[in-house]
């Protein structure tokens, strides 16, 4: 009795195969560095009901990684614990180390992806400094987790599987840097925290990039302003960021605010206006004063997504040579300002960044 014709089928196809050839190996799996710097997605809660109520940063990169053994599926994965704190506490000196051991990972041979583990909070600050300094066309991204890893439904392990899928495809190469959250991939560019209590906080004005789902990335978009290899901003020879202040505009606002960062030695001041980075009439007088002194005026806005500050409505920002940080939010603006001060002290140069980037 002959064989089944699948069995058969096989048996004529390893008979004719060469003698000494094998069959073809897979394709050898990505390497990826995963560094920690703590936040949520490192975090435990008292209970399984706490989600939003918690300790941040207080697993270690191996047992993090430990916890997601489905990892090993989709890259090689190595871990380093880069920092180990809540994200609201990071420093501009923090930023540096963190993007100087990018940018040197990003140059080894035996490094095909990047992913960094952040606390949300000022993951998007972080994400937006490495897009303007990292020179590497390799896949970088950043992710974190709105509930510690103790919650019902926590969302870490799923993002960081997510961003690790990401990460390993070569299809993310030449994006920047990504920001994985949610099934989302966002370019760090864009992407702020606008939730502070669910799992579908992290949103781009202009739309996500594209989804990882299952360990595969597709893709919708591709971001179109200058970033990592494209960029005139590189972290191997950037060692100090200048002082650039925040302050807030709302109804009776006075210039308190201004005049103290300025005394402390702001170079630059982020004005997060209202609307279209208005300017109470209350406060004009003292900016144009800190102007005149060498402060640069950065005018943006606190209004959340889908909009931007346009140069010389509401004020005369010719006039006055003030600047527009256009649809950067105000965080995202104090980091391009800072960079652009590394470069130049003229206000026309740095419009020209904030148009660029």
């Amino acid at each position: 009795m002959g064989l089944p014709p699948a069995q058969e089928a096989l048996a004529q196809m390893s008979a004719q195969r060469a003698p000494g050839a094998s069959l073809a190996q897979p394709a050898a799996k990505a390497r990826v560095v995963i560094l920690a710097t703590g936040g949520t997605i490192a975090g435990a809660g008292a209970s399984a009901a706490n989600s939003a109520t918690y300790q941040a940063a207080k697993v270690p990169v191996d047992k993090l990684l430990a916890s997601v053994p489905e990892l090993a599926n989709v890259a090689q994965v190595r871990g380093e614990q880069v920092f180990q704190i809540a994200s609201e506490s990071f420093t501009d000196a923090q930023l540096l180390q963190l993007g100087k051991r990018v940018s040197a990972l990003s140059k080894q041979a035996d490094v095909d992806g990047i992913v960094i583990t952040h606390g949300t909070d000022t993951l998007e600050e972080t994400a937006y400094f490495l897009n303007l300094t990292v020179h590497t066309s390799k896949p970088v991204v950043v992710v974190g987790s709105m509930r510690p890893g103790t919650a019902l439904s926590a969302d870490g392990a799923l993002n960081l599987y997510n961003a690790v899928a990401t990460a390993a495809s070569p299809t993310a190469g030449g994006k920047g840097v990504l920001v994985v959250m949610n099934d989302e991939i966002h370019t760090g560019r864009d992407v702020s925290k606008s939730i502070n209590v669910r799992t579908e906080a992290f949103k781009s004005p202009w739309g996500a990039l594209g989804m990882a789902v299952e360990g595969q990335t597709y893709w919708f978009r591709a971001p179109v302003k200058r970033h990592t290899v494209h960029s005139e901003f590189d972290i191997d020879h950037i060692d100090h960021l200048p002082q650039v202040e925040i302050a807030y505009g709302y109804g009776n606002a006075s210039p308190t605010a201004y005049q103290a960062f300025a005394a402390s030695g702001a170079k630059a001041l982020i004005h997060a206006g209202t609307g279209n980075g208005s300017v109470s009439s209350a406060v004009v007088p003292a900016l144009r004063e800190l102007r005149a002194k060498g402060i640069h005026i950065i005018r943006s806005s606190r209004v959340v997504g889908g909009g931007f500050v346009i140069r010389n409505a509401e004020q005369p920002d010719d006039q006055y040579d003030w600047i527009v940080a256009h649809d950067l939010n105000p965080q995202k603006a104090r980091i391009l300002a800072a960079l652009a001060l590394t470069k130049t002290n003229d206000a026309q140069v740095i419009q020209r960044i904030f148009m660029d980037y």
